[in-house]
This record gives C-alpha cells, sequence and structure tokens, in this order.
C-alpha cells in the first residue's frame, strides 16, 4: 500500500511552497518533492520598461534582499552603456553588497535557525522560535538582532533607506558617502565583530551534538558554483565563475558570468513554478557515457548537472578569503573535509554564512579606510550601446543572473532572472528526500520530524518568503493517507 506525506503550507520560507513524501508499499521513502506553489511573473511585466527602471523594479522582488537585485540590474545596465562605472562607485557598491550580506545571514542564523541550533530539533515548539531565544538566551538573541542592524544601518546610510534603497543606478550610485557617514559605520563595527564571534562560538559549541544533523541534512556529492576575483579570493561582487565537483576538480576555472548561458540551461517541472537549473557539460558528458554504454536506451536526467551556491559554495571554491579573520576561520572550515576535497553537507551553510559575516565586516572595515571612498565622481553617463547586458553578482544565498536585451532606445524587450534559489533547488528536493529517508518510517509523525524536514529547507535559506514569518512557527498540516486515501496519521501546527 503505497501512501503520500504533504506538507502544505511550507510558511517559513521567501514564498509558498509546499513538500510531498511518497512512500511505497514497505513504508518506506520513494520520492520527496519540494514544490513551489506561487507564480510572480517578474521577467514577463518588465518587458516595455527601460533599462534604467529595471534596480527599482527589481529590487521589490525581495524585502529582505532587494540590495542584491539592486546589484545584478544596476550591472546589466552597465554593460548596456558599454560604460566603467568610477572607482568611488564600485567601491561604494561593494560596501552597500557586504551589508546585505551581513544583515541577511544574521536574520537567518540568529532568529531562523538559531532556536532549532540553541534550543534542539525536538524542542517545544511554542518555544523553539524567535521568543523563546530571547527568554532562554536573552543576550544572543540581542547580538543577532544587533547585528542584523548593523548591515541594515549599512545600507540605510549609504541608500537612504534600509528597504528598497533607490541608489545603485546603471553607470554608478546616486550620491556619495559622506565623512560623516563614514565615521558612523567605523564606530558601529566593534559590535558588529563580537556578534559574529558570538554565532561561531555558539555554533562550534552545538556541533558535537548535532553529528547525525551534519551526515543526514544535505550530504551528498554534486557541483559547486560561485564567483571568485581573479586571482581565485573570495568574491561577491564581480569576479569571474568557478565550478568544482565534490572531488575538488575544476570544471571552470575562471569563466566570464556573460557567457553564462553556456554552462547554465533551466529544466522544468509541471509540479513546481521554480526551474531547476543544471550544469549542461556534466549532462551531456552523461548522455555521451550513457549512450555509449546503453546504445541510447536509458535517458539521462538533467539531474546529473546538479550544482550548489550560496554560502557553502563559496568557500568550497574560492582559493582564500583575504582577511585575517575570515581565512582563519576558512582554515578550521576546510578540516571539515578531507584535504583537497570540497565541503559537501549542506547543514554547514550555516557554519558558512558566519564566515562570510566575519570576512564583510573585514571588508568594510578595510574600504572604509580607503581615502577614494568619499570621492564625489560617482557616476559615468552614456547612451544605448550594447543591446544586451548581463549583471552577475553573489547575493546572500548564491550567485544571481539579470539578463536583459533593449531595442536601440533602451527599451527592454526580454528580461531572464536566474535567482540563487532555483540554482539550490535539486540540491534542495534531494535534501528533503535525504532527512525523510532517515527520520519519516511511515507509522507515525511526531512534531520533531516537521521541524526536521524544515530544517534542510532552512539550511538553504531560500528566497521564496520564509524569513517573514512571526516567531518562527511554521503553520503545517501533514497527512499519512492510504491507498484508498484513508487517513492513517495526521498532525497539524497552527
Amino acid at each position: 500500500m503505497s501512501r503520500t506525506i504533504t506538507i502544505d503550507p511550507v510558511t517559513r520560507i521567501e514564498g509558498h511552497a509546499k513538500i510531498t513524501i511518497h512512500l511505497d508499499a514497505a513504508g518506506q521513502v520513494e520520492d520527496a518533492r519540494f514544490h513551489v506553489t506561487e507564480f510572480r511573473g517578474f521577467e514577463k511585466f518588465c518587458e516595455g520598461r527601460s533599462f534604467a527602471e529595471m534596480p527599482g523594479i527589481t529590487a521589490r522582488i525581495c524585502g529582505i534582499c532587494p540590495v542584491s537585485h539592486l546589484m545584478a540590474s544596476a550591472k546589466a545596465g552597465d554593460a548596456i552603456l558599454g560604460v566603467q562605472i568610477p572607482p568611488a562607485a564600485e567601491k561604494l557598491r561593494r560596501v552597500m553588497n557586504w551589508g546585505q550580506i551581513v544583515q541577511s545571514h544574521a536574520l537567518s542564523f540568529f532568529h531562523l535557525s538559531g532556536p532549532d541550533l540553541l534550543l534542539g530539533m525536538e524542542s517545544d515548539p511554542a518555544q523553539r522560535n524567535l521568543v523563546g531565544l530571547l527568554q532562554r538566551f536573552p543576550e544572543v538573541a540581542r547580538q543577532g538582532i544587533r547585528l542584523r542592524q548593523f548591515g541594515q544601518g549599512v545600507i540605510r546610510l549609504l541608500g537612504g533607506k534600509s528597504i528598497h534603497p533607490a541608489w545603485t543606478v546603471p553607470g554608478g550610485v546616486r550620491e556619495p558617502l559622506t565623512e560623516e557617514k563614514r565615521r558612523q559605520i567605523q564606530a558601529m563595527l566593534p559590535e558588529a565583530y563580537a556578534g559574529a564571534e558570538l554565532g561561531l562560538k555558539l555554533l562550534k559549541d552545538a556541533m558535537p551534538s548535532l553529528d547525525r544533523e551534519i551526515q543526514d541534512y544535505g550530504t551528498f556529492p554534486s557541483l559547486f558554483m560561485g564567483l571568485v576575483a581573479p586571482d581565485g579570493g573570495m568574491e561577491h561582487y564581480d569576479g569571474l565563475l568557478r565550478v568544482i565537483d565534490s572531488s575538488g576538480n575544476r570544471l571552470e576555472s575562471g569563466f566570464p558570468p556573460a557567457r553564462f548561458r553556456e554552462i547554465i540551461s533551466e529544466a522544468v517541472e509541471p509540479w513546481s513554478y521554480l526551474k531547476f537549473p543544471y550544469y549542461k557539460p556534466a549532462v551531456a558528458a552523461a548522455s555521451h557515457t550513457a549512450v555509449s554504454h546503453t546504445n541510447g536506451d536509458v535517458p539521462v536526467s538533467y539531474e546529473a548537472g546538479i550544482y550548489r551556491v550560496g554560502p557553502l559554495a563559496r568557500l568550497n571554491v574560492c582559493d582564500y578569503a583575504g582577511t585575517p579573520r575570515a581565512d582563519a576561520e576558512l582554515k578550521q572550515f576546510r578540516s571539515l573535509a578531507a584535504p583537497g576535497l570540497p565541503v559537501t553537507q549542506s547543514f554547514h551553510y550555516h557554519y558558512a554564512r558566519l564566515i562570510e559575516i566575519l570576512f564583510c565586516l573585514e571588508k568594510i572595515e578595510e574600504t572604509l579606510d580607503d581615502p577614494e571612498i568619499t570621492a564625489t565622481r560617482i557616476r559615468s553617463q552614456a547612451g544605448v550601446n550594447q543591446l544586451t547586458g548581463v549583471g552577475v553578482s553573489e547575493a546572500p544565498r548564491g550567485t544571481l543572473f539579470h539578463e536583459y536585451r533593449v531595442d536601440e532606445n533602451g527599451i527592454l524587450k526580454h528580461v531572464n532572472l536566474i535567482i540563487a534559489t532555483g540554482q539550490n533547488n535539486l540540491a534542495m528536493n534531494r535534501t528533503v528526500r535525504q532527512i525523510a529517508d532517515s527520520y519519516v518510517n511511515g507509522s507515525e509523525l511526531r512534531e520533531g520530524i516537521l521541524n526536521r524536514i524544515e530544517h534542510g529547507i532552512r539550511a538553504y535559506d531560500p528566497c521564496l518568503s520564509c524569513s517573514t514569518h512571526a516567531v518562527g512557527q511554521m503553520p503545517l498540516h501533514v497527512q499519512l493517507l492510504g491507498a484508498g486515501g484513508e487517513v492513517i496519521d495526521e498532525t497539524r501546527r497552527d
């Protein structure tokens, strides 16, 4: 008798989704799927607008990481103008992007994952939330809130407001940084460093008791992709695409981001509105091997091209961080795997986020010490010089692509956005399957099982709408159904 477990809705993600777990007649997990059930249509309704409007429009895709879309969109606009932006403008964009990564990662670790890590995966759901964390660990919660406020403060001081600042534009930025605002950001850094160090200590203290979760929550071979600097250093704003496999081999050492279509394609499935990007050369290679051994009788799935992006991938693909504190932590992080191999456990996205926070704070401090940061030449002027523009940047959740095609007047004819969460879609589905294999026994559903499945998705911090749910509760209705539709077991969390 086959059975299906349905988790609907999954609301502690950025948007609307559900999870289905399919059991075979023996009660074993046969399949698991992460369904994204919303459709927003930004790519289509942006057609007919001017490319210059796109930073302001696409920032509205997300209220938690609007800066990521500002950066990628403005860079696509730079390409259409065919300009090199002034040095001060690039430095200011980088500072805002680092501030964005700090605030988003702090939210993910302290507010969304902290209750699980500090209170326990199986703890009382009435307490396993931000309010419960405030009651049990008030200083931890306060430090997490303050660390996020630092990132939001950087964005506000540069762009005028913390959410949807109309500041980054094609050709540069709208306003320079004043000396007073530079001093304000510098004054906030010591407390931000303390928050980052506290997060690292808390996670390291918790890790010995989380060994099973580390092994079960998304541990599998895959490719990893992210931007690196030309010399291989960690990069979030610009650079080259690097792709490695689970053995540490470089499949792409430094691929030009504007040519991403040559290596990335997207599949679709009837059960999700979220696309399934994959690395094309891996699928082509697998297809060639399959044909040579089976005479073409066995089709090769696009899942052969599964890759992960985001903090875990960025730490795996770079040669070094380039700042003292982050490099020291990166060395410890890499000791989690054998020498020369990447860290493949998705649970360690949490650790990678904290290291990136430290890196971003160090880079903000370093860049603010540059006298050029307050220069007033901050925008390059030009008309339409290219009919295609690609902007690529690292969002908190991973590599973000904006691709625009325009007419001679700069009116958009085609818009393509490849969001970081989409690129992790295959990995999230595989993670749900792995957790279900470990914890779902086919006859009984417990609250802890629901939370563990949720946490597997939360490790990727998907940008659908998870981050906005109140006090960390996740309304779920899960049923275990028999083949005839009868309810075998049921649990509800409202």
